[in-house]
């Protein structure tokens, strides 16, 4: 009995969960497929309370998150949130918005995200982001910076 527990646990750890944090089911469902084609385990959380719950119960790899959301949290203050929390200051969070400006892309690394994309974004550069910080994140948590240096 022991066994099938830690076979269990370890099928569990191994996987590799992405939550993407979206308002607008159509993009929700388009980031989502691509991530699910890739073979990753897609979370979909549709305003920030809900983000936050999946957040604390699934523990994803990485966040792809929308800045403008309905209800109580924007992108912004997830990001932050997450970031201070131990529990999830090394999940890698990616911010995905129509919001363009240089005063947003700032904005957003203050809070500590690890990468700004703009809106219409390229799904297979997201998705290929996605899998190098998943990668980064298990080997090095430091080595996610790269991204911003790049730019």
């Amino acid at each position: 009995m022991q066994t099938e527990k830690l076979e269990i646990g370890t099928i569990e750890m191994n996987r590799q969960k992405v939550l993407v944090v979206e308002d607008s089911k159509t993009q929700s469902v388009l980031i989502s497929r691509s991530l699910i084609n890739k073979g990753y385990d897609v979370i979909a959380a549709f305003d920030g309370g809900e983000a936050i719950e999946k957040v604390c119960s699934e523990l994803p790899q990485c966040i792809v998150m929308d800045i403008v959301l309905s209800k109580q949290y924007n992108g912004f203050q997830l990001c932050r949130l997450f970031k201070r929390s131990p529990l999830t200051q090394n999940i890698p969070v990616i911010l995905l918005s129509s919001k363009q400006t240089e005063l947003d892309k700032s904005w957003g690394r203050r809070q500590g995200a690890d990468l700004y994309l703009t809106k219409p974004c390229d799904l297979n550069h997201l998705v290929n982001t996605v899998e190098h910080f998943i990668q980064a994140s298990t080997a090095e948590p430091l080595a996610r910076n790269w991204a911003f240096a790049q730019r």
